[in-house]
């Protein structure tokens, strides 16, 4: 029997009323929808596929060999729920037959002839009373900024990256400044900018990642030493003050005061633990490298850092300063050398193993070794690119900081204990740091 199309008419187009309420009955979806969500589909695919590329691995040789590619889950091992008992010596592994020749030749006789003076940093032991100075031979706020700023230097460093600033402090009257490292670090173009607005170009004589410590040296005579003071007689308490460069050679010259609030205090940054005096004086980016000052005039302290939060992003009041004490061999030895010998390193580079990779690669944490230095005892043990360190003289380490935080305890020639995972096994591997510098 044929339905009445008058009644299926007026059915359709009639509200509907129930339980949710009058309104028109739902109508298929079109197929735009299902084309929306297949185009954010493709997209966040795409998206994984592009942040995952840099840390993916692939299994490939005959002894599985890690390697930077991107393939599916079913060709990686995944890794055993427990670690395996069996703990194989990594030299046991067959190394490639030209290891033999890759040992560096020594290092005297490669370093290029330097043409710099032999230049120290003079600390003064007393403290002499400056004309109109106060009871005691201290100086005003006033007094110490007049003698001081003729030595404060802008220190302009340009890399592919951009530009940044920073301080010096001139050191020689035939221009030699000390700066932090990481000021001129990465620093294609250097430019020392002296007080009365003239910049002249630099050239690096040596720095050291350790100690963030770094000697520049300009074609100029003349300049304005400053006075380096003995900061061991640094007590708590004392009057101190900063001038530098905050935020850049916009605010360059600025002076700020406080008290020195804590002595022989241990920071560690960058896998690295610095040795420091506290201040109150406010720092802010752009005074590294500058100088901390005492009462008298004369330098205890290159500032290199202020104290940061993981939730306001900075802490006021909390900066800290490398002694002058502990500065002056470092600097010698740069204005001698280039560099500070005896500098641990294992010959290695690498990064953090993300947890995304931990995860769809069944990973586990630690450093993924992305180079070895060919000269290093590291490759001559059979570490190679891919493998990953799990921990270092019994430390389980998740980045690099951590693995250096461990072996800076050490000196070039000491023997560190690394665990290595590689293919879905473990090995250990006993490695002789070798000297930073020699490090290829």
């Amino acid at each position: 029997m044929e339905p009445n199309r008058n009644s299926y008419d007026e059915m359709w187009n009639t509200p509907y009323s129930g339980y949710y309420g009058t309104g028109a009955p739902k109508k298929r979806k079109s197929g735009r929808g299902w084309l929306i969500f297949f185009v954010l589909l493709l997209a966040v695919s795409l998206a994984v596929s592009f942040f995952a590329a840099r840390y993916t691995v692939r299994i490939s040789g005959e002894d599985g060999k890690l390697s930077m590619a991107i393939v599916g889950r079913d060709a990686v091992q995944p890794e055993p729920e427990s670690a395996p008992e069996e703990k194989l010596p990594l030299q046991e592994l067959e190394p490639p037959a030209d290891r033999s020749e890759t040992v560096k030749a020594p290092a005297e006789q490669q370093a290029p002839t330097r043409e710099f003076s032999e230049a120290q940093m003079e600390i003064v032991a007393s403290r002499p009373a400056p004309q109109n100075a106060l009871p005691g031979g201290e100086l005003t706020l006033q007094q110490i900024y007049q003698k001081m700023i003729p030595s404060v230097v802008s220190i302009i460093s340009v890399s592919s990256g951009g530009t940044s600033t920073g301080t010096g402090i001139v050191m020689t009257e035939d221009g030699y400044i000390i700066t932090n490292q990481h000021v001129v670090d990465g620093g294609e173009v250097l430019t020392v900018m002296l007080q009365d607005g003239i910049e002249h170009p630099a050239e690096l004589v040596g720095a050291d990642t350790v100690s963030d410590l770094a000697v520049l040296k300009i074609d100029f005579e003349g300049l304005t030493p400053a006075e380096f003071g003995d900061s061991s007689l640094t007590q708590v308490g004392d009057t101190v003050v900063a001038i530098g460069d905050p935020l850049g050679i916009e605010l360059r010259g600025t002076m700020t005061d406080g008290i020195i609030s804590a002595i022989n205090r241990d920071v560690t940054t960058n896998g690295r633990t610095l040795t420091l005096l506290q201040t109150n004086a406010q720092l802010n980016s752009g005074n590294s490298g500058g100088p901390l000052i005492n009462i008298y005039g004369q330098v205890i302290g290159i500032n290199t850092m202020k104290m940061g939060s993981y939730y306001s992003g900075t802490v006021e009041g909390i900066g800290f300063a490398i002694p002058v004490s502990t500065a002056k061999p470092i600097v010698d030895e740069l204005i001698e050398k280039g560099y500070v010998s005896g500098r641990p390193a294992l010959g290695i580079q690498g990064d953090a193993v993300p947890g995304y990779a931990q995860a769809y690669y069944r990973l586990p944490a630690g450093v993924y070794v992305a180079y070895v230095a060919t000269n290093s005892d590291a490759y001559r043990k059979g570490l190679q690119e891919g493998d990953i360190i799990t921990a270092i003289n019994g430390e389980n380490i998740t980045s690099i900081d951590e693995l250096n935080t461990v072996k800076n305890q050490f000196v070039a020639g000491d023997t560190v204990t690394l665990i290595i995972y590689r293919s879905g096994k473990y090995y250990e591997a006993d490695i002789v740091l070798m000297d930073q510098n020699d490090a290829d």
